[in-house]
């Protein structure tokens, strides 16, 4: 017999267990359809595990630095014991992943690990939507749904003509396994994914070189941002390649680990390291999914939806998070999880614009921004100030012993609107709330400067940096 159900959600990651909870939250019957474990790539393949890595080499590089802060230590006692990190950071990765399980039981949300294919009208139902779901145990099971929200996620992206092996040449989900450390990496893209690996290996003693098709690393993030990550990077001993290519048919294993051959500009370079790691964006899991059956499209690889309700092509279809491209980011499917069960459920939701969801790197130090940058603002035709705020000026940046960053806000001169922030620091990612916080209330940058801020704190940066776009900031 099919299941009858409200709601059928294909893709158990960030964005399809919110959807789910939502939903039986709201009422509804709620059946999610997974392949592989709840969670998906953020919680198993992303950002759990990576960050749980990067806090490790925080820590192992705050260690090194501890004679700056009046501790000794006998020489030789600080080591890095790799086995460990991984352990640690899959003891996290299953804390999480039970925690959703129970989740899960808790809104009596049902779960089937199994791949789903929409399929089109027929005995089940006369509208296309159906799904057909070939269990893990090699069953099949049926399920007829009022609505259906695709959420199945992404990959990581891989170069046509490269040969990946899984330990010496692979992606950011290979390398999350490696059972050794490498001595040294070489790492094709200069993104978010390039730039975290790059500044967590390094600190743990890898010889680090990025190469980046662009003119910077963190391309799309405001030059500032960038120019700060990449100074910081290479002050550690990282090398930075850019307007660079790698050509694919130029990569072999050698006894050593991996040469590759690097295009720059007329020149072709070649690098030799023990791994690589290719980090060049992501793709959207869209196929297999039985979208021909449907009225819903697919372009450049990513389901198209209406932009404010998130229906595709088939108006009780929904579609959100990684599989349908723009900003891809946990948080943002989770955001756009609700706009969809929002709309299925009758009510009136309000999407975000992808520019104003925060946007985290968790290098060291870390990044955050949300809004325009200064270059994008001022292409879009606004009459652009800005102003731009060291944190070493900061009482608790010094006592924290991170003077590394800024904090930059570019405001719109004619409305004094709120454009954009970036922020370069300790604990950027958790300043950046705050101005997320101020996009949605449509705060103007005086209002943020006029909120009294507890001192000492890091998030006086978002204070001052707010009064200095009119010449009142306390700190000069």
């Amino acid at each position: 017999m099919p299941i009858e159900v409200d709601v059928a959600i294909v893709g158990g990651g960030p964005g399809g267990y919110i959807a789910a909870v939502k939903a039986a939250q709201a009422g509804r019957s709620v059946i999610i359809v997974e392949r592989d474990k709840l969670g998906g790539t953020c919680l198993h393949r992303g950002c759990i595990p990576s960050k749980s890595l990067l806090r490790s080499a925080e820590v192992y590089a705050t260690i090194g630095e501890a004679i700056s802060y009046g501790i000794t230590l006998p020489e030789g006692t600080v080591s890095v014991d790799w086995k460990a990190v991984l352990d640690r950071k899959n003891s996290i990765v299953e804390q999480l992943h039970k925690g959703l399980q129970s989740l899960m039981k808790q809104h009596k949300i049902d779960v089937i690990n199994g791949s789903g294919r929409i399929i089109g009208p027929s005995i089940f139902s006369p509208r296309s939507g159906a799904i057909a779901v070939e269990l893990a145990d090699g069953q099949s099971e049926m399920i007829v749904p009022k609505n259906v929200i695709i959420a199945t996620g992404s990959r990581p992206r891989r170069l046509d003509g490269l040969v990946y092996d899984s330990e010496h040449i692979v992606t950011s989900d290979e390398a999350l396994d490696w059972s050794t450390r490498p001595s040294s990496i070489l790492i094709i893209g200069g993104g978010v994914i390039g730039v975290e690996w790059a500044s967590m290996l390094c600190d743990f003693g890898t010889e680090v070189t990025i190469v980046e098709t662009a003119d910077r690393i963190l391309p799309t993030e405001d030059k500032d941002t960038s120019s700060e990550i990449a100074k910081a990077l290479q002050k550690r001993g990282v090398k930075i390649i850019v307007n660079a290519s790698l050509q694919a048919d130029g990569c072999r294993l050698t006894d050593s680990g991996v040469q590759a051959s690097v295009s720059v500009k007329d020149e072709v370079v070649i690098l030799n390291a023990e791994k690589m790691l290719v980090s060049i964006g992501r793709q959207g899991n869209v196929e297999n999914l039985g979208l021909e059956n449907t009225d819903i499209k697919a372009e450049k690889g990513f389901v198209k939806v209406n932009p404010n309700t998130l229906q595709t092509g088939e108006a009780h279809i929904y579609a959100i998070g990684d599989c349908i491209g723009g900003i891809q980011l946990a948080h943002a499917a989770m955001h756009e999880a609700s706009v969809a069960v929002e709309h299925l459920t009758g009510t009136k939701p309000s999407r975000a614009a992808d520019r104003d969801i925060p946007r985290c790197i968790y290098s060291r130090p870390e990044a955050a921004s949300i809004g325009w940058t200064e270059a994008d603002a001022k292409t879009q035709g606004f009459a652009v100030k800005t102003a731009k705020l060291p944190l070493r000026i900061l009482g608790k940046a010094l006592v924290y012993g991170e003077v590394e960053g800024f904090a930059k806000v570019v405001a719109d001169s004619k409305t004094g609107d709120l454009l954009g922030v970036h922020l370069v620091g300790a604990h950027a990612t958790e300043l950046i709330a705050e101005a997320s916080l101020a996009k949605l209330l449509d705060a103007i940058p005086w209002e943020i400067g006029r909120t009294i801020h507890p001192h000492p704190t890091l998030s006086e940066a978002m204070q001052e940096v707010m009064l200095a776009l009119d010449g009142g900031a306390g700190h000069g």
